[in-house]
């Protein structure tokens, strides 16, 4: 019986050896502002005006062993708007861009991620912003990952895409300079518990 015991216990060990690891879970930290949605888009081909959105969240699944594997889902709360200007926030919330009354959030759900090496992949997902919903292509690079001084374990990257605005059906013109807006992500997760 004690054998029997003995070899039941080195084949369960084995095969907990043997067993992939799997995805570990995070939640974006919107609590510690550890995590930031970014735009910027050209003014007049002069210079870039800067902005980010205040209000989202978000989680992710990320396992650094088989990062395709990963996936990514984000909400965003389009009145939250802030180009540090009152007067343009005002705009930006209106029909003419987010229109913010009719799509009050915006929403982004990766479909793939292609590591590329070096700690850097390609996220390509949905992005859905007023009221449609594109393809759109992440470049990925990973910031960081580890234990926290809070006993928890948290993991880090950086993301850029651009798109145009005309491809989200926002109406307004702003002249052949500023087509595209480019958006860079920073988010940093804690692993759930």
């Amino acid at each position: 019986m004690t054998f029997r015991l003995a070899s039941l216990a080195v084949v369960a060990a084995t095969l907990a050896l043997a067993a992939p690891a799997s995805a570990a879970d995070y939640d974006i930290d919107i609590k510690g502002a550890h995590a930031s949605i970014n735009f910027r888009i050209k003014h007049l081909g002069f210079s870039w005006l800067a902005g980010r959105f205040d209000k989202f969240n978000g989680t992710f699944s990320y396992d650094d062993k088989a990062p395709e594997k990963s996936s990514v889902k984000v909400e965003i709360d389009t009145a939250s708007v802030n180009s540090n200007h009152a007067e343009r926030d005002k705009h930006l919330r209106a029909a003419d861009f987010l229109d913010v009354a009719q799509f009050p959030t915006a929403t982004f759900v990766s479909t793939s991620v292609k590591p590329s090496g070096d700690g850097k992949a390609t996220i390509t997902g949905d992005l859905t912003l007023r009221g449609v919903t594109k393809q759109v292509v992440i470049d990925a690079v990973v910031i960081g990952g580890g234990s926290d001084p809070w006993g928890g374990t948290r993991q880090g990257f950086e993301g850029t895409t651009k798109f145009a605005l005309a491809d989200f059906g926002i109406p307004k013109d702003l002249g052949p300079a500023s087509k595209e807006v480019e958006l860079t992500l920073h988010v940093e997760g804690v692993q759930k518990k």
